[in-house]
């Protein structure tokens, strides 16, 4: 089992910036692709980006450019950088993980493609 711990959510004005993190605890953390996802209210979880063990990070097109993805192994953490925040990007983001890139390939913006899920973190977006 592998147990995720998000932060750094909390309110923030439009165009500010906010790095949200996520802790993995519970198995080797390394070989694990490690993901965020985001749920806005009445909406559908979606995909924001991935990270492989090596590094190969995917993106969501309209995160791209605003988010960046990032891992530090030996802190068994993985990180989302958000700047120019906007009111829409206001959703629980969620951290996820996957033991097997193999299986995720092709189906890593697909929610119920992984295996574990963090609790969320809630960021909020003024205008």
């Amino acid at each position: 089992q592998v147990q995720l711990v998000e932060s750094g959510g909390g309110l923030v004005q439009a165009g500010d910036s906010l790095r949200l993190s996520c802790v993995a605890s519970g198995r080797t953390f390394s070989p694990y692709v490690m993901g965020w996802f985001r749920q806005a209210p009445g909406k559908e979880r979606e995909f924001v980006a991935a990270i492989r063990s090596g590094g190969n990070t995917y993106y969501a097109d309209s995160m791209k450019g605003r988010f960046t993805i990032s891992r530090d192994n030996a802190k068994n953490t993985v990180y989302l950088q958000m700047n120019s925040l906007k009111p829409e990007d206001t959703a629980v983001y969620y951290c996820a993980a996957d033991s097997s890139w193999l299986r995720l390939a092709g189906s890593y913006h697909m929610p119920n493609a992984w295996d574990y899920w963090g609790k969320g973190t809630l960021v909020t977006v003024s205008s």
